[in-house]
């Protein structure tokens, strides 16, 4: 099943995935690899968890879904000088790997943009070694929370629901990577949760702003006025309401991802 990617590439989008890193984004992964390990990265974005995860193993192979997606991650590798990363173009529904190629097969916030994350995970399990492990991270649109309760942010998540799913997608995965690894034949998993917490005056001025532009200029927005789910006048009211959040002094935001570690 081929889905939307709903977010697009904006520079306000492109803001939010550049400040990710292997530490603040795959702690749970990052106490099982080893030197030696021979890494696929699904998903590779900009490429800067990517480059946390190549300085730690062997050899990473990064992909996304087209060469221009790509060249995101080739551009961050390249200017850390990494040499032990090669790139490929790669649907994680139907990866063009030999089974049993990689020690792990990594994710980031990927499965909840998918028509068939079940099957994705099926299709990263069979590239992964006996032993070997799949790891998924994904974050939980109604598990979001905020103080104070401005009503834009309300309307804003209610929007981003609608047109997740009518893209395909399953903005809520967090809460279902357990049951996606079960159904995809995994019996060995480490099923656990982590936050990003943004509370600060810079962490808000930086979280807030940046969801403020990309509701107004990503392909969210497109979207949102291309289906009728929103007119220009909803995307600017809710533009404001992020930086209404942002400006509250006692301003408050944790974001909840679900994560798993499947043995194979």
């Amino acid at each position: 099943m081929d889905a939307v990617y709903t977010h697009g590439h904006h520079e306000s989008v492109l803001r939010s995935h550049r400040w990710r890193t292997a530490e603040n984004s795959a702690a749970y992964l990052l106490p099982h690899l080893k030197p030696h390990m021979k890494v696929l990265d699904v998903g590779s974005g900009p490429g800067t968890i990517t480059a946390g995860l190549a300085s730690r193993v062997g050899h990473l192979t990064a992909s996304e879904v087209n060469e221009e997606a790509l060249g995101l991650a080739r551009a961050e590798v390249a200017a850390r000088g990494l040499t032990n990363v090669d790139f490929a173009v790669a649907d994680v529904q139907a990866l063009e790997f030999a089974d049993a190629t990689f020690c792990v097969v990594h994710a980031h916030q990927v499965l909840q943009h998918l028509g068939d994350p079940v099957g994705a995970l099926r299709e990263m399990g069979r590239v992964t070694k006996p032993g070997g492990i799949v790891a998924a991270r994904d974050s939980d649109y109604a598990a979001f929370t905020w103080y104070p309760e401005v009503p834009a942010l309300e309307e804003w998540s209610a929007l981003y629901h609608r047109l997740a799913r009518r893209n395909g997608g399953e903005p809520d995965a967090g809460r279902r990577m357990l049951s996606w690894a079960r159904a995809a034949g995994f019996e060995d998993v480490t099923a656990t949760s982590s936050t990003w917490c943004f509370a600060t005056p810079d962490d808000r001025a930086w979280w807030g702003g940046l969801w403020a532009d990309r509701i107004l200029h990503s392909a969210m927005a497109g979207q949102a006025l291309a289906t009728g789910l929103a007119t220009e006048d909803d995307l600017r009211r809710l533009s404001r309401g992020w930086r209404e959040w942002a400006a509250a002094p006692d301003g408050w935001m944790s974001i909840l991802h679900g994560e798993i570690l499947c043995r194979v």
